[in-house]
């Protein structure tokens, strides 16, 4: 077999010529299709199922939220395990994929069978999906320099005009806002008060809930004109919040300013975020998606910031906390060099170890065209140019030149044998 094919490839140098071309023009075209990223993605293939449901301990979050959800996305196809994490207030449930399994693909089975597990939950916890990123996803951090600024306001910047910009970047999965203070309107009541008034938290909760609500009406028509009627009743400071009646004591309605006193403040935290031992500071983190090119999510989420500078207010500008694409460019650039120097030694010694130009160059060109070809197995088995693929590739460089130097001596010797047999005749 190896004979014929062989023989068939002497017969047919051209052909071979013309395969070995277009081989190494896919893989060029493959090198720039090739994701591009400083360390391999090893993580699972996993999915995470978020619920909340504040104010309960562990115990109960693990009985009447994890369990349930871990018992009914056993049934999932392909899977390979399912792990379960509860904490105060949160439940955490891993839904790990066997290798191969189409990343969105198996958050939308995960999602039908959360649309049936919803109902074996408690009324008000509703399960939600992680970002579609991986364990290395994390790839920009940046943060907000505004001295001039306090920490509500830098977070809620963030949040309602920063995170919302850099969420339109293609492959961008999530923007995890982190630091400051987010705003809320805080109802401080008086136990002696309520107590005085008959009013229960319940009562307070409820009444403020019903009315921060827009209601419709019917439509109204007059004098062949017709009007839409409709009920406003969206709080919008912390006045009408005071205004609003709880129930009535005596005749007499009882309001949220009655029995307490509205702030704004900032929500519960559980930690800071500090720059270097320089105070407080507020920004975001930049989650890919899976199977994206790190270096052109970076650039691209740059160029979407230079753009969103334009509308932050005086005197706020970003600062970069984390780049991942300085590393992913010098560890390409190191590997690409030791990868063209190899190339060159390997050249080197086959010339002088052959001393025969033309059987070097035989040799020689299987480098770059094998280098280009194994690009196109690393798009098809999704791997990226990465420090651990780039490497591999620059070890195998010689192994690469030992079956034509193989090739080439057993042609010598087979040439020089039959040459002597025919002096001899």
């Amino acid at each position: 077999m190896v004979e014929k094919l062989i023989s068939l490839s002497l017969r047919n140098r051209v052909i071979v010529l013309l395969i070995a071309a277009a081989l190494f023009a896919a893989g060029i075209y493959s090198v720039k299709q090739n994701p591009i990223d400083a360390i391999p993605d090893l993580s699972e293939n996993q999915v995470i199922v978020f619920t909340e449901w504040m104010g309960r301990s562990p115990q109960v979050i693990e009985d009447q939220v994890t369990y349930p959800l871990v018992s009914n996305l056993q049934g999932i196809p392909k899977i390979k395990n399912v792990r379960g994490s509860s904490m105060f207030g949160m439940s955490f449930v891993y839904i790990i994929f066997e290798e191969g399994v189409d990343a969105y693909w198996a958050r939308t089975r995960v999602m039908e069978r959360l649309n049936y597990a919803q109902r074996l939950l408690p009324q008000g916890v509703t399960p939600t999906l992680g970002p579609d990123g991986t364990g290395v996803g994390h790839i920009f951090w940046y943060t907000l320099d505004a001295k001039n600024m306090d920490l509500g306001e830098q977070r809620a910047l963030q949040d309602w005009y920063i995170r919302l910009g850099l969420q339109t970047v293609p492959g961008v999965a999530e923007v995890a806002s982190f630091g400051g203070f987010e705003k809320q309107y805080q109802i401080v009541l008086d136990p002696l008060k309520m107590q005085y008034y008959s009013v229960s938290f319940m009562d307070v909760m409820n009444k403020v809930k019903a009315s921060n609500n827009d209601v419709g009406g019917r439509k109204f028509e007059m004098s062949d004109m017709a009007y839409i009627i409709r009920g406003l009743g969206y709080l919008k400071n912390k006045e009408e919040i005071e205004a609003i009646a709880v129930k009535q004591f005596d005749g007499v309605p009882v309001t949220v300013k009655d029995i307490g006193s509205v702030q704004m403040g900032g929500e519960l935290r559980l930690g800071i975020f500090d720059d270097n031992g320089n105070g407080e500071v507020v920004g975001g983190i930049i989650v890919m998606r899976y199977g994206e090119n790190a270096d052109n999510v970076i650039k691209a989420v740059k160029s979407k910031m230079a753009d969103l500078e334009k509308g932050l207010p005086e005197g706020v500008k970003f600062k970069v906390a984390y780049d991942r694409s300085v590393l992913i460019e010098e560890a390409i650039e190191s590997v690409k060099g030791t990868l063209i120097e190899e190339m060159i030694m390997v050249s080197v010694v086959v010339l002088i170890f052959l001393f025969h130009w033309r059987s070097a160059l035989s040799i020689i060109i299987q480098i770059p065209v094998t280098i280009a070809a194994s690009f196109i197995l690393l798009n098809a088995f999704g791997v990226s140019s990465n420090i651990m693929s780039l490497t591999g590739i620059a070890l195998a460089i010689g192994v690469i030149v030992d079956n034509g130097i193989i090739m080439v001596e057993n042609s010598y010797r087979n040439l020089s044998e039959h040459q002597n047999n025919e002096r001899h005749d």
